[in-house]
């Protein structure tokens, strides 16, 4: 039998919330977990080089397999020695399925039990992308860890169609299981769906434990529901998925979420949204939110946030990060988004250390204050 190219190692828990510390063993290196993998749509953080993302912290990243389908192509991908050497990164790299584009081009889309027929949102081109194909993409990509082709249906869709789909997804994700080409090189991760209703999770995370994957993902979060009602779904769901693998809650990154979902035995997370906002000038500070581009920094000369120890905090001021944003500088949106990434690779240090010492809760309780989420001035 193959050896799974992707490993779990419980190092500890939590005694006080049963977050979980330990490591995850890729064939690119034994990186610890809870992590925030930055995300890297067209294979590149947007605005970062890999040295960049290296010497912060980063240790796997995310790319899109819809994307890099449409441009450059994943035969060129795999031609240039596959998504590691093409952008030159010697760690973990996840490719996404293209199930979340399934659910964010609901206008283009047409789905059926052999897959989606939907349009290329670039230039309006048919595009068929099924369980198998979108499983040859990824073996082609060559990432570390690949996620199984899903529908991602709207969380307040109805309990009928959310069955439908929770039964679908299933079969999608046998087909895409049978797909796979390179087990030993690549771990395939099963996506448990179902909303908000507890047993049609329980029905996905069933079926999807019998195939045995490497790993399993947490999808059809973060999708417009409240973040109580996102804690309600891992409160029962995570209990579901196996201990001895890694779990992955997909498309969350808030500081927050982050933390309650360890809180909630998560292991992998990953978002868009520290790129997203440091490109409109909103920085994620221990004092909660700033948004440096407002009238009142133009004159601060102290750093985004003194208690960090960035490339930008120890170099660079309020109001010269500000200055450039205005001037429309390059500069100005590399600094904001290298702060807000090391921010949450850092929030993910200091979170690891707490399940090291068991005091997880008081952790949460002291970040949440200084934060601001205990409070009217909530955030993101």
């Amino acid at each position: 039998m193959t050896e799974p190219a992707i490993k779990y190692r419980l190092i500890k828990t939590d005694k006080h919330t049963g977050a979980r510390l330990g490591e995850i063993i890729t064939p690119h290196g034994t990186f610890p977990t809870p992590m925030f993998m930055p995300v890297g749509t067209l294979a590149s953080v947007k605005a970062m080089a890999p040295e960049e993302l290296d010497e912060m912290g980063a240790n796997i990243i995310l790319s899109n397999t819809y994307h890099l389908w449409l441009r450059p192509g994943e035969d060129l991908v795999e031609q240039a020695g596959g998504l590691h050497k093409f952008m030159n990164w010697d760690k973990g790299i996840l490719t996404d399925s293209g199930g979340f584009q399934v659910f964010s081009l609901a206008e283009l889309r047409n789905i059926k039990e052999e897959g989606v027929y939907f349009r290329n949102h670039l230039n309006g081109d048919k595009l068929f992308l099924s369980p198998e194909k979108a499983i040859h993409i990824e073996n082609a990509l060559g990432a570390d860890i690949m996620m199984s082709f899903d529908e991602c249906p709207p969380f307040f869709e109805s309990y009928d169609y959310i069955k439908k789909s929770v039964e679908r997804t299933s079969r999608w994700a046998e087909r895409g299981l049978k797909a796979h080409k390179n087990p030993d090189r690549q771990g395939l991760f099963g996506i448990v769906q179902g909303g908000g209703y507890k047993d049609l999770r329980q029905q996905s995370a069933r079926d999807l434990v019998s195939m045995d994957f490497p790993g399993y993902s947490i999808g059809g979060l973060s999708v417009g529901e409240s973040k109580e009602e996102m804690n309600r779904v891992l409160d029962f769901t995570t209990p579901m998925l196996p201990e001895n693998k890694p779990r992955y809650l997909m498309g969350v990154g808030s500081p927050d979420a982050l933390i309650d979902g360890v809180i909630r035995g998560v292991d992998m997370f990953d978002c868009v949204l520290p790129t997203r906002i440091a490109r409109n000038g909103t920085c994620m500070t221990s004092q909660g939110r700033l948004v440096v581009k407002n009238k009142k920094y133009e004159r601060d000369f102290s750093p985004i946030d003194p208690k960090c120890n960035c490339y930008t905090c120890r170099n660079y001021t309020r109001a010269y990060v500000r200055h450039l944003i205005h001037a429309d500088e390059t500069f100005g949106l590399r600094l904001t988004s290298y702060h807000n990434l090391y921010f949450l690779l850092n929030l993910m240090k200091d979170v690891r250390e707490a399940i090291m010492n068991d005091n997880l809760l008081e952790f949460r309780e002291a970040f949440f204050e200084e934060y601001g989420y205990n409070n009217s001035k909530r955030n993101f």
